[in-house]
């Protein structure tokens, strides 16, 4: 199921459904013989537990104050069964009867609860409450989900007041028994089985080091939680691999930014570095709230730095909810901008600058060069968009395969939208937002495009649509599919075997454009896809 109207992602309705995108995903799993049962099964406990603590306590006591008393008390009788249910699948194992039982009686509950929400009471609600106030209760359920029980309690208040104070006694005793259980060491993780060995070593080792979910915390609490590079490094240890990967020198430069002030531009150089060399402009993710060129971005500057042998520069722009849209895409043109002026500074050659970023990095890239062409200026020679967001809907099917991706899912992706878009519903159909409704005369003006897309993940069908629609532009566009691979994972290539060979392609596709053979590139548009079982080992 999926709602049938148009949302913003801080809207109550909006978080519901991605919730319930989740766990339908989830069961999808169970259904098809995949994937860790025990770990899937600890998940959805876990993540219905928040849900209906927040769906009690924010969202039903107002449906008796406008005439849904009745659908309240269906809800609550619903949710009942299902605490019921779960408390039943914690205590058995998968195989034994009881606990299957339990399982299929737990998806078709929940699959009628979800019916009944997103087709009749949420839609209702939305029109006696207005559109207006979803986005701050949304907040509110956000809030009340950090402190929600993590484990059903079916004989605990369901309601207002009585439920947030049984909720805060019961939160330590369930994390303590987490502790006690390891079920905490593996509520990050994906438990799919649908990824290569060593994604899904990362992405343990991000579990094991016990991350709360960066999508029901404050910006500032998610920026101190363990993240990408930190899961990196721990495979690293247990391998025995030293690392940051070393470059020639790494400088750190202050820059104008977009409103007045600097920024840091970091240079890397590599060894023996000659003069007028090559310069990548590279753009780093974290969704415009979450991480800095010091996180595990560094490692891909690192990684195209020597297998270019340019000069690869990377901006740290602003983040929100500091400073909101367009408050990023503002700095990396500004300092665009200040590269090209400024490249022969530092030893580049400002007529051989190509750009490329990672996640909203590839947004911000892509809409730099948009930005450039429109005001006459000269264009990166080439241009790599990893897993970039090209639109601000949920747009195509990844938004249900891979709605439980880790790290990127559907909740955290609707989170890092509503902090930086808050505020302003009209920046879902600006064109640095929706780079999927420019105008054809826009997708032609961008440079050899190099699109890489991977499996788990959220944003796969957008960047894989843009590469399409570049190609029917006229564009030279290569797109590059990772089976078996999730978000974040170009900047792991020290442990993943398809990170070293996606940090290839995006060196070989500059290189192209920097040297003499950069015209081998084809000019009349072409879409081209890597094989779909890569294969590899742990």
């Amino acid at each position: 199921m999926s709602l049938s109207y148009s949302t913003l992602p801080g809207d109550i309705d909006h978080l519901i459904a991605d919730d319930h995108a989740i766990v339908e995903r989830q069961f999808q799993h169970l259904e098809a013989g995949r994937g860790n049962r025990r770990v899937l099964v600890d998940q959805i406990s876990f993540e219905l537990a928040l849900h209906a603590f927040a769906e009690e306590t924010v969202l039903y006591p107002l449906w008796d104050k406008l005439g849904m008393s009745d659908d309240k008390a269906d809800a609550q009788s619903e949710h009942q069964k299902l605490k019921e249910l779960l408390v039943v699948l914690d205590k058995s194992e998968p195989g034994e009867a009881g606990f299957e039982q339990a399982l299929t009686e737990l998806i078709a509950e929940t699959r009628h609860h979800v019916q009944d929400e997103e087709t009749k009471e949420l839609p209702e609600f939305r029109d006696k409450v207005g559109a207006a106030r979803m986005a701050e209760l949304g907040k509110e359920f956000i809030a009340a989900k950090r402190k929600a029980p993590t484990a059903p309690h079916p004989a605990a208040p369901n309601e207002g007041v009585k439920e947030k104070i049984a909720g805060a006694l019961a939160k330590p005793l369930d994390q303590a028994k987490a502790a006690l259980t390891g079920k905490k060491k593996e509520l990050a993780t994906d438990a799919s089985g649908l990824l290569h060995p060593q994604a899904q070593a990362i992405i343990d080792a991000h579990s094991s080091l016990g991350p709360l979910p960066f999508e029901i915390l404050e910006p500032a609490q998610a920026r101190k939680q363990p993240g990408p590079r930190e899961a990196v490094l721990k495979v690293m240890a247990e391998k025995g691999l030293e690392g940051p990967e070393q470059v020639g020198s790494v400088e750190d430069l202050q820059v104008p930014d977009g409103a007045g002030g600097t920024q840091t531009l970091r240079v890397y150089k590599p060894d023996g570095v000659q003069a007028n060399a090559p310069v990548v402009f590279w753009v780093h993710g974290g969704g415009w709230v979450l991480f800095t060129i010091d996180d595990h971005y560094d490692d891909s500057c690192r990684g195209l730095t020597n297998k270019t042998g340019a000069i690869v520069v990377t901006p740290d722009y602003r983040r929100a909810p500091e400073a909101l849209f367009p408050a990023a895409h503002d700095d990396v043109l500004s300092a665009y901008r200040w590269t090209v002026a400024n490249a022969a500074s530092f030893g580049g050659d400002p007529t051989r600058i190509a750009i490329g970023g990672e996640s909203v990095g590839g947004n911000m890239s892509a809409t730099t060069v948009l930005a450039l062409a429109e005001a006459g200026e000269q264009v990166p020679v080439a241009q790599v968009l990893v897993y970039p967001v090209t639109t601000g809907e949920q747009f195509g099917e990844s938004m249900e395969d891979a709605a439980d991706g880790r790290p990127l899912n559907r909740a955290l992706l609707s989170w890092m939208a509503m902090h930086y878009l808050e505020g302003m519903p009209e920046a879902g159909t600006d064109p640095r937002i929706d780079l999927l409704g420019w105008t054809e005369q826009q997708r032609a003006a961008m440079p050899p495009t190099l699109v890489i897309t991977d499996e788990r993940d959220v944003l796969r069908s957008q960047g894989q649509e843009f590469a399409k629609r570049l190609s029917v532009a006229g564009v030279a566009t290569t797109e590059r599919y990772y089976a078996g691979a999730m978000h974040e994972f170009f900047g792991a290539s020290a442990v993943f075997e398809l990170a070293e060979q996606a940090q290839q392609e995006a060196a070989q596709h500059f290189l192209s454009a920097f040297g003499p053979t950069a015209d081998a590139h084809p000019t009349d548009g072409t879409v081209t896809i890597a094989p779909a079982s890569p294969g590899g080992t742990a």
